[in-house]
């Protein structure tokens, strides 16, 4: 899981560089001039093109870019997640206006909270997740426990019939681990039991057999997708935004794109506390309170709604998020059952 903060970081840091370094033969640099573009220095950096003045060649200044783009990124982080989860109308609001140099980027942030989401669903994806308690006390978490407790079973249960004891229990415990190892690996294509469904449209059909006939393959393949497309929320959201302002031109659709994608990227940390919360067996459920006060909280400070005016846009902007869900659901499904 630290690789793939790491990624997000430098994923992130890449769409806001750190301005770049220039060589020197001791590693450090004594230039007058930018090592970039030429132009005299009179500071730190260089008043064309924004380049740092001083900079290094260094093992040691190597590893400190990289922890710093890792855990500082740039230190506009540190200033920008507490407001997120604060204060996310003033975040919205000031970077609107073009208080920038503290903050992260809209977009960034959006990128490095899809890297951090998805790296903690896989490290906690719930086939491994499940746990099974075992007739003599044990508990067997995940697949692979599973199936070397079924492994032990079969030799148990051969040197039983070889010294002609009863097996009805091996059996009885053979049966129940054989149900929960098919649910685990999601079927592999076996019958769940579940009755046909016909809805008359055979696009929706097709791609009900095939969520029926493997659903391991097209969980793989939806977290896959919505991974890649997970920026498609945005373009999809920023309509339904503007419905709640119609026709009010002190809000151009570029301050809707800025709120909504500040508010994905909570949502999306939200997402990340939500499933660590039910991986330890916290009150998850508590955490459904969140979305509508704190968008209540991003409308208000955002275009300074009264209190009234804000409540029914939350409520509206509650109705918007559900639908935009379901169509960025049903773009990945479909992509996922191709």
């Amino acid at each position: 899981m630290a690789g793939d903060l790491v990624d997000a970081a430098l994923v992130a840091h890449a769409v806001e560089p750190h301005r770049g370094a220039a060589p020197a033969d001791d590693g450090h640099s004594h230039e007058t001039a930018c090592l970039n573009c030429g132009t005299a220095l009179t500071g730190p950096f260089c008043s064309q093109c924004g380049q740092a003045a001083h900079v290094h060649r260094t093992l040691g200044a190597f590893f400190h870019d990289l922890l710093h783009g890792v855990f500082h990124f740039e230190g506009r982080v540190w200033h920008t997640l507490p407001m997120l989860v604060l204060r996310p109308g003033q975040l919205t609001r000031r970077y609107i206006d073009g208080q920038r140099a503290r903050f992260v980027s809209p977009l960034a942030l959006f990128l490095f909270c899809v890297f951090v989401m998805f790296a903690v669903i896989q490290q906690t994806d719930s086939r491994n997740a499940v746990s099974v308690d075992t007739p003599d006390g044990h508990t067997l978490h995940g697949l692979p426990a599973v199936t070397a407790r079924l492994n032990q079973l079969d030799a148990e249960r051969r040197a039983e019939v070889a010294r002609h004891d009863d097996t009805d229990d091996t059996d009885t415990e053979i049966a129940a681990l054989r149900k929960t190892e098919a649910l685990m690996k999601g079927n592999g294509g076996h019958d769940t039991g579940l009755p046909q469904t016909t809805t008359g449209l055979s696009f929706l059909d097709a791609m009900i057999d095939k969520v029926r006939d493997n659903p391991e393959l097209v969980i793989y393949k939806v977290q896959m997708h919505a991974y890649k497309y997970s920026w498609l929320l945005i373009p999809i959201s920023v309509p339904f935004v503007w419905l709640l302002f119609p026709f009010d031109r002190r809000f151009p659709m570029y301050d809707h794109t800025v709120f909504v994608t500040y508010s994905l990227s909570f949502m999306t940390l939200l997402s990340v506390v939500a499933v660590i919360a039910e991986t330890i067996g916290w009150g998850e459920g508590l955490l459904a309170l969140v979305p509508p006060w704190h968008m209540y909280r991003q409308l208000r400070g955002t275009y300074g709604c009264t209190r009234g005016g804000a409540i029914v846009r939350t409520i509206g902007l509650l109705m918007f998020a559900g639908i935009a869900l379901a169509i960025f659901a049903s773009v990945i499904v479909a992509q996922s059952t191709d």
